[in-house]
């Protein structure tokens, strides 16, 4: 067997075999991607200020409220491919829990490289350590086969 089967089936079905904890927990973090999404699209500051506690009053104030709202354009397409894979190619499930993963970690490190000064800790750096393990489980429990029976 191809040691990337797991994560790259030759054909992306719907035929999920791992445990439906894995799939459901996929769901909710999709959802939660895609609300998230919006809210930095589509808040005044990209929730650059109201959420995550920068200033965003200082010179360049407005670059920041820019990329905060890039962002959340590509979390939205990201969430809508998590949605589609969960409807329509959950074979597909691993490797994006393998994608989150890697997103994840390679965040916290942009955020060790070049740290940012905020009024109080984001949200979303307290959800990288929550998310971390939790995608790394998940993952584990998306390659794991169970039978068609089991997987109810």
């Amino acid at each position: 067997m191809f040691m990337w089967e797991p994560f790259l089936p030759k054909e992306a079905g719907n035929d999920y075999r791992g445990y439906a904890i894995a799939k459901w927990v996929f769901l909710l973090l999709a959802a939660v991607g895609f609300v998230r999404s919006c809210i930095h699209l589509l808040a005044p500051d990209g929730g650059a200020g109201s959420i995550a506690g920068m200033d965003v009053s200082v010179a360049g104030g407005d670059g920041i409220i820019f990329a905060f709202s890039l962002w959340g354009s590509a979390q939205l397409l990201y969430a809508v491919i998590q949605l589609v894979v969960f409807f329509r190619y959950r074979t597909l499930i691993p490797f994006l829990y393998a994608l989150m993963f890697v997103e994840t970690l390679l965040r916290m490190l942009v955020g060790r490289m070049n740290p940012v000064e905020f009024a109080h800790t984001p949200p979303g750096a307290i959800g990288n350590y929550i998310m971390l393990p939790l995608v790394a489980v998940m993952l584990v429990l998306s390659l794991k086969r169970k039978s068609k029976r089991e997987q109810r």
